[in-house]
């Protein structure tokens, strides 16, 4: 380890806590000025390149994987993140990323998803040097740092690939979600990004249920569980309906003014209209709450 490892776990946890509190994606300028408990601020990227290597560390801090990118990343074989060299030769950039596999230190994974705005995945580890193939292995967890290894069986390294795969969605689902909604609640508005999830308008076990930003709604927990639990309805012109039970129960103000003030409110939706919710899938959706109260 070396004597800047202090400093890479407080500039992580930083990166992290950030993330939290605007409901799991980083912004670029976020990520150029990240302020750290001790004071001081520190830059988490690079301006331009997708390896960011302080001068004063040793190793790699932080590496960007774009869809949309000029390198082949691939998202997970194995349970590992498959993370191409920097163009040119096998040093360069790449030395620092191949010194933090040495040393064995965490580095940030940042997961584009749209212009200017990252999901973070952290501690990560490069557990692998492919010189062959040109890439890097990283674990997203530490839990599977072990992988790189190659002792695992076949029914083990296609369940970490599930575990790991599915971690990584998820995560990437809620960060594109929850910021297309520019950190607000679709129903009430409310800004906490910790209070905010992200929810699917037709559940991901279903064939319609892709990960895409219109099958999906930025809610509060309490209105994400009574949308879950068809309480709360949508209807395909965006306005909120509450199950006629609920409004007429009397009980305590989070009932009042956390549901039955929203009935017939209508829906903060995205800039963006890609981004919007699918009226198709909400009209599916509305369906099973008009039946569930009826």
């Amino acid at each position: 380890m070396t004597t800047a490892e202090p400093l890479r776990d407080l500039i992580i946890t930083s990166v992290m806590d950030r993330a939290g509190k605007n409901g799991g994606f980083v912004t670029r300028a976020d990520l150029s000025f990240v302020s750290l408990p001790t004071g001081g601020s520190r830059r988490v990227i690079d301006a331009a390149r997708g390896i960011w290597n302080p001068r004063d560390m040793e190793a790699t801090l932080s590496v960007v994987s774009s869809p949309s990118g000029p390198y082949a990343d691939r998202e997970v074989e194995g349970g590992l993140f498959h993370y191409s060299y920097r163009e040119g030769s096998i040093n360069g950039d790449n030395a620092k990323l191949r010194r933090a596999f040495e040393l064995g230190v965490p580095i940030i994974l940042l997961r584009k998803v749209r212009d200017g705005v990252y999901v973070p995945y952290a501690p990560v580890y490069v557990v692998d040097d492919l010189v062959g193939q040109r890439e890097f292995l990283l674990a997203l967890d530490e839990s599977v740092r072990f992988l790189g290894s190659g002792n695992l069986n076949a029914p083990e390294r296609r369940y970490a690939e599930r575990v790991v795969r599915q971690r990584l969605h998820q995560a990437e689902f809620r960060g594109r979600v929850i910021a297309a909604y520019q950190t607000r609640c679709a129903v009430c508005r409310l800004r906490h990004g910790e209070l905010l999830d992200a929810a699917h308008i037709i559940a991901d076990r279903d064939e319609a249920g892709l990960p895409a930003v219109s099958n999906g709604l930025a809610l509060c927990k309490i209105h994400h569980a009574a949308f879950d639990m068809n309480m709360l309805g949508i209807s395909p012109d965006y306005v909120v309906r509450i199950d006629q039970k609920l409004l007429e129960e009397v009980d305590g103000p989070m009932l009042r003014h956390g549901l039955q003030e929203m009935h017939g409110s209508v829906l903060t939706v995205p800039q963006r209209r890609q981004d919007r919710p699918d009226k198709a899938r909400l009209e599916q959706r509305f369906a099973e709450f008009v039946q569930r109260v009826s």
